[in-house]
């Protein structure tokens, strides 16, 4: 992930230098546009850019919302899960002479790891204890209150809450990854051209060249230059 997030920074900042320079600097202006590539022409390199960067921060910041929901979901879902565990255990002390408190709140067998699986168990707990009169005497016993065990039980309607803003979140993150990649691949393919056409364009100034970010390659020397050049060492 890091690699991909520095591999668009790198693109990114090497398309405004090329689209930038291409636009001010006089000779470079002059060169391109006798191939077609007028100032009208990189002005519309020049929206494609801004627009790559324009959605190239919306989905910073949409992934920074998904990563601070994921987190805010996790914080409370650790929260509820603490208390409900020393609740249940109360609870199977607590209802030793109700049979009928085994399958109506789950007391026994393992906790689901998934948080549809351990908020469907949740629910059920909290929900069939605070409608059994039976039951909510016997927890009393242990210093549970109707208002103590609500106000742990609206926890998961919290949690829930949460998990929808999650969800949420995840998919604007998501969305707004598709629209950055789709805007960039335009760009890159725009860029691509213009390096082209700059790169004859300028063929015979590698200083310019330079200025857009190109690196001019050196010519090597012709086989019979070299030919001529080795008859002089003989």
């Amino acid at each position: 992930m890091a690699n991909l997030k520095n591999r668009i920074a790198e693109f990114l900042l090497g398309a405004q230098v090329i689209i930038e320079n291409s636009l001010t600097d006089p000779v470079v202006k002059e060169a391109l546009a006798a191939y077609g590539y007028s100032g009208e022409t990189l002005a519309t390199g020049k929206t494609l850019f801004e627009e790559a960067m324009a959605l190239q921060n919306t989905q910073k910041k949409e992934y920074g919302d998904q990563v601070a929901a994921t987190s805010e979901l996790n914080d409370i879902w650790e929260t509820a899960d603490q208390q409900y565990m020393k609740t249940l255990k109360i609870a199977r002390v607590a209802f030793q002479d109700h049979p009928k408190a085994d399958k109506a709140v789950v007391l026994f067998g393992r906790r689901k790891e998934s948080l549809s699986g351990w908020l469907a168990q949740a629910q059920t707990f909290y929900a069939n204890i605070l409608k059994d009169t039976d039951l909510m005497n016997a927890l009393a016993l242990y210093g549970y209150t109707t208002e103590k065990l609500q106000q742990e039980s609206d926890l998961l309607s919290q949690i829930t809450v949460k998990n929808q803003q999650q969800k949420k979140e995840m998919g604007e993150a998501q969305a707004s990854t598709q629209a950055r990649d789709e805007k960039i691949d335009e760009l890159a393919k725009w860029i691509s051209n213009l390096r082209a056409v700059a790169k004859v364009a300028l063929a015979d100034d590698p200083q310019q060249l330079e200025k857009l970010g190109i690196l001019a390659r050196t010519s090597p020397v012709s086989r019979g230059k070299k030919g001529e050049e080795s008859g002089q060492v003989g």
